[in-house]
Formats: C-alpha cells, structure tokens, sequence
C-alpha cells in the first residue's frame, strides 16, 4: 500500500492502538495490501465503544467478553464486577486493555 493510504488508515485509525506502538502499526499497515488493512480495521474494537460499555453494563462483564477476555468477562460476571470494585477498576483501565488486544490481533494478522 502507498505512504498516502498508510498515513490516511493511522490518522484515521490510530487511536485503536497504543501511540508506544505508532511505527508498528504504521509498518504492519505499510505492508498490508487496502483490502487486508481494512479488514484488520473492521475486526479492531473501538475503545470507546468499549468505555461505554463498561460504563454500562461493566458489572455483567460484556466488556471483557467483547474484547476478548473471555475467562476474565465470565469471572467478572460471577461476581458482579468484583462487587462493584472490579467495575470501577476497568472504568480506568479497559480502553488501554483494548488498544493492546487490537495491536496483538494486528501483529497476528
């Protein structure tokens, strides 16, 4: 893919994956043809699809089943969020947990 649709997918899609990771992200789309980086773009979760669903329904552990986290998703519903502490912990850390698990599916892709 040319320098120009690169840079257009990293300014476009850039915030789904850590900025530590920038040149990563730039090189893995770099060698990408449009189509296999599109469709790495589509299966990447958005993180603040994921904030708000934790926001919302976090204590059930759809968050961390939507990003992935299976075990730690059924674990968080068992115990209603950690009864409630688990929550508010993920309200903090959930979209640094889904920028990583987007790079980890771009490095695999």
């Amino acid at each position: 893919m040319d320098q120009e649709k690169v840079h257009q997918f990293v300014v476009l899609y850039g915030d789904r994956y850590p900025e530590e990771a920038y040149n990563n992200v730039k090189n893995k789309f770099s060698q990408m043809n449009q189509d296999s980086a599109t469709l790495c773009v589509m299966k990447s979760k958005d993180p603040t699809t994921v904030l708000l669903l934790s926001i919302f329904i976090g204590y059930l552990g759809i968050d961390r089943i939507y990003v992935g986290d299976v075990g730690w998703g059924v674990l968080k519903m068992l115990t209603c969020g950690g009864i409630g502490i688990w929550w508010l912990i993920d309200l903090f850390l959930i979209t640094d947990v889904t920028k990583r698990k987007n790079l980890e599916m771009l490095v695999m892709f």
